[in-house]
């Protein structure tokens, strides 16, 4: 998985396209969709459904997608949210509301469409898929914005507060619609969202505190780098166990932890980057990867389904954010660059998804489009925003 993994991923870089692109085809060669169609009987010996081998994979899937979430708050930075101001907040806000008004629209009046069981709450269902429709992927997000040479500009930053702001609200309402369908039922909505809120300021606000009045002892007494990254992922799965145990998924604790750390001035880039290589190196692979061992992509793949799917999340983000930057100052080129930016899925859609389908809230047809939505919308942020910019970077041409 590791060595089929990096020879895609290293392919798909060749094209400039993400990583998690190569893996996920990886997956997909391995899984039952290609060596299982050559030789069921092999795929079965090399990856067998139950047994040690299958519960030890299991382990480390659900280990990466905490860790992921991990990094992608590490990703966030505060002080960039506050000094975007009312700019951040316009795109931010309609980023949001629209696309999840249009992912929650279109399924709850056309539960068929979506191939919804008949047993499931159709109401979670649309609210997951408005969510769904409403997060970015903020790792991929800041490496286009880096590749194209515009993290530092105006836009740029404006385009990765947004993202920020949405991330962190749209994985609050992920939790809390989790919260709602497992083995907590017995705590009301309203409790959800307390603990939800509670747990968040409280990470950032004496949490984000406390570490960085302990960060620089830690650094200075503890073996570095070793020292901080051992406490750091002891905190992202102590976050993780609580948030599960009061109803909530791991991987929201682990995103707020990640935010707290990632914020701190005492945790250096380079710290940041040792933990962005262990994780995205070994278990980022394993997991993209084992997305298709999982389950047949050609058998669920849904043409009409997922043209749906990839048209709502395009519009959805497009008007929303588009027209949030345009109220924040922007320029129309600029504004439609921003709705193409923040369109990028990437992993954290994939992510959103598998939890999803583990839960039961989606089924197997839904899972692939979301798969197929999440690549398409990272492979075409970048180009079509740097075709977007290139009049207002070259005036004679205008």
């Amino acid at each position: 998985m590791l060595g089929m993994g990096r020879v895609m991923a290293e392919l798909a870089r060749k094209f400039r396209q993400p990583a998690v692109v190569g893996e996920l085809i990886a997956g997909v060669i391995l899984g039952p969709a290609v060596l299982g169609a050559v030789s069921l009987e092999l795929f079965e010996d090399i990856f067998p459904s139950y047994g040690q081998s299958a519960l030890v994979l299991d382990g480390f899937t659900r280990v990466a997608v905490i860790m992921l979430l991990f990094i992608a708050g590490l990703e966030v930075d505060l002080h960039i949210v506050f000094q975007q101001g009312k700019q951040a907040v316009y795109s931010s806000i309609l980023g949001l509301l629209i696309p999840f008004f249009l992912g929650f629209i279109v399924p709850y009046f056309f539960p068929g469409f979506f191939h919804q069981p008949q047993t499931g709450d159709l109401l979670i269902f649309a609210l997951f898929m408005g969510t769904a429709m409403a997060i970015s992927a903020l790792p991929v997000i800041v490496r286009i914005m880096m590749d194209l040479k515009l993290f530092k500009t105006r836009i740029g930053m404006l385009v990765v507060a947004s993202a920020m702001v949405d991330d962190v609200i749209g994985w609050m309402i992920f939790s809390v619609l989790l919260s709602l369908i497992g083995k907590s039922k017995e705590i009301s909505v309203l409790s959800t969202l307390l603990l939800t809120v509670g747990f968040a300021v409280f990470t950032l606000t004496i949490g984000r505190g406390l570490l960085n009045r302990v960060l620089p002892w830690i650094n200075r007494k503890l073996a570095w780098p070793g020292g901080l990254l051992s406490l750091a992922l002891a905190l992202c799965f102590i976050a993780a166990a609580f948030t599960e145990y009061i109803g909530l998924h791991a991987v929201f604790g682990a995103f707020m932890v990640g935010i707290a750390l990632g914020d701190s001035e005492h945790m250096s880039e380079r710290a940041k980057e040792i933990v962005h290589q262990f994780i995205n190196n070994i278990f980022a692979p394993l997991f993209f990867v084992a997305i298709g061992l999982r389950l047949n992509f050609l058998v669920h793949f849904d043409a009409s389904l997922t043209l749906v799917i990839i048209f709502i999340a395009f519009a959805g983000k497009i008007i929303g954010s588009g027209l949030g930057t345009r109220l924040g100052g922007f320029s129309w080129h600029e504004s439609l660059a921003a709705g193409f930016g923040m369109n990028a899925r990437g992993a954290m859609e994939i992510i959103l998804g598998i939890v999803a389908l583990e839960n039961g809230l989606i089924n197997e047809k839904v899972f692939v489009s979301l798969v197929v939505m999440a690549i398409v919308t990272s492979m075409t942020s970048g180009p079509i925003m740097r075709w977007l910019l290139e009049p207002s970077n070259e005036p004679s041409s205008t």
